[in-house]
């Protein structure tokens, strides 16, 4: 079905592209490793696919209700991407049990994406670009298929974490790591809060 080749691309390119939930991954993967990580990775995927469910059965009446929610999730989502980065900046440099992050969750995964809009918005854009709407047999298949890419997407940055965490045992660069990811969390929440509060009437 060629129309396959352009949802596999979509589903990859958002599955792939750094943002918190990857950022968090990373993470995860240095300081706990691929298989530990697996179930955040597992909710993460599951959280979307099921966001993009109830978006596809549901866009006639999404699309008609106030966007004031959207901006509200906006905000609830970059709170909690916030205290994640702090965890992470503020961690020691070192391996150890006790200076580690907190491994994230499979319900911390889920629970992210239903708050995070990109989530919502790259959902709200599948649905309208496949034309899934209406097409509950077309909208199937994108979600087993978005279901299988997005956990390969997001693996590969727990993949990633676990291959340079020979390179971070040094504790200056395991500082610096911290930092450099925790940060960019925390950045990334700043500019979806505002862009929440600047669409607010």
């Amino acid at each position: 079905m060629p129309i396959l080749i352009p949802m596999a691309l979509f589903a990859l390119t958002l599955s792939i592209s750094p943002g918190p939930v990857n950022m968090l991954t990373l993470s995860a993967g240095v300081h706990h490793g691929v298989r530990r990580s697996f179930p955040f990775i597992l909710g993460a995927s599951i959280g979307f696919t099921a966001l993009l469910v109830m978006v596809g059965l549901s866009a006639q009446v999404l699309a008609g209700l106030n966007p004031i929610w959207l901006k509200a999730l906006g905000l609830i989502g970059a709170a909690i991407i916030v205290y994640f980065g702090y965890r992470i900046a503020t961690a020691p440099p070192r391996f150890d049990a006790a200076a580690t992050p907190d491994l994230p969750r499979f319900s911390q995964g889920a629970l992210l994406q239903a708050a995070n809009p990109k989530a919502w918005a790259a959902c709200l854009a599948a649905v309208s670009l496949f034309e899934l709407a209406g097409a509950p047999a077309r909208l199937a298949v994108f979600v087993g298929l978005y279901f299988v890419i997005c956990l390969i997407g997001v693996g590969s940055w727990a993949l990633l974490g676990q291959g340079i965490r020979r390179f971070l045992s040094n504790p200056v660069r395991m500082r610096l790591f911290n930092g450099l990811v925790g940060g960019t969390l925390i950045l990334l929440a700043g500019l979806m809060a505002a862009d929440s509060l600047l669409q607010l009437p």
